[in-house]
């Protein structure tokens, strides 16, 4: 039996028990985030949006318009420029959520979740959060696939993240190291930020106020499902949406229970590293 093969199957298994421990642990669940406290803030929902303005507007303008600036330019070398603009764009906005933070949450950033002194721990905890969801995410490709088939015929296959592709197609390695940058650094603390710190923390203060004490039990629980379901969606490709959207949850989840934005930061960044490295290997 191939090794690679052998490895996998131990990693599943490995994820399925993790899995089954948490379930029996957490009575299914239902008990999994009783002692998550609510993160201290007065920030107006609307607040939230804004750093999504700036990301689908201004860096969105910015992208389009280089494009038509420098069209002589060839495949790859666009293809850098454009991460190199989300690098820029992405930085702006963390910056904006920063400043929005400090503003607005009690403690300022270690309310926010981001406390260096847990960093050691999460990036532990970040490792287990990952394994113990991989074959839940594994279990939903499949699925999709099984479901696609069906639907389209036995060609159907999902397609690969845009920035999979670029690695596969093009060998310059200033492009794929810039991409690595992108996949396990910016776009991690960048969309952790948003989804996680920003829309899933105010998501629960609004079920938390008077309004919804009574109606709604689990409010923790009810946020994570909420913008775990936003997290899917903003990501174009459609049949990448139920694993992503479980994905969600274990970043959502860990961030309830640790009260650390580190923690999700670190899951992401795991997840998108050993992909990129699934696909550099294949090359």
């Amino acid at each position: 039996m191939d090794t690679s093969k052998i490895i996998m199957g131990l990693v599943f298994l490995s994820g399925l028990l993790l899995f089954g421990l948490w379930l029996l642990k957490t009575s299914l669940g239902r008990k999994a985030l009783t002692d998550s406290m609510p993160r201290r803030n007065n920030m107006r929902p609307y607040l939230c949006l804004i750093p999504l303005f700036i990301w689908f507007v201004p860096v969105q303008l910015a992208i389009q318009m280089t494009e038509s600036l420098w069209s002589g330019l060839q495949d790859w070398q666009r293809a850098f420029l454009f991460n190199l603009i989300y690098c820029i764009g992405a930085t702006v906005v963390i910056a904006v959520i920063i400043l929005l933070v400090r503003a607005s949450f009690a403690r300022r950033l270690k309310g926010f979740g981001l406390n260096k002194s847990s960093i050691h721990k999460d990036f532990f905890a970040a490792f287990v959060n990952l394994l113990s969801v991989w074959p839940l995410m594994m279990a939903a490709i499949a699925l999709t696939i099984y479901l696609g088939q069906l639907i389209y015929g036995p060609q159907y296959e999902i397609s690969q993240h845009e920035q999979l592709e670029l690695i596969k197609a093009y060998p310059q390695w200033q492009l794929r190291i810039l991409i690595f940058v992108v996949a396990v650094i910016m776009a991690p603390v960048l969309e952790e930020m948003i989804f996680r710190g920003l829309f899933q923390t105010v998501i629960r203060s609004v079920f938390e106020s008077r309004n919804f004490k009574r109606k709604t039990r689990n409010r923790a629980w009810v946020a994570v499902f909420i913008s775990s379901g936003f997290f899917s969606m903003v990501h174009g490709n459609v049949p990448h949406w139920p694993a992503l959207f479980l994905l969600g949850l274990c970043l959502g989840y860990a961030y309830e229970k640790s009260g650390s934005l580190f923690r999700p930061i670190f899951i992401h960044a795991f997840f998108n590293a050993i992909t990129i490295i699934f696909v550099l290997v294949e090359v």
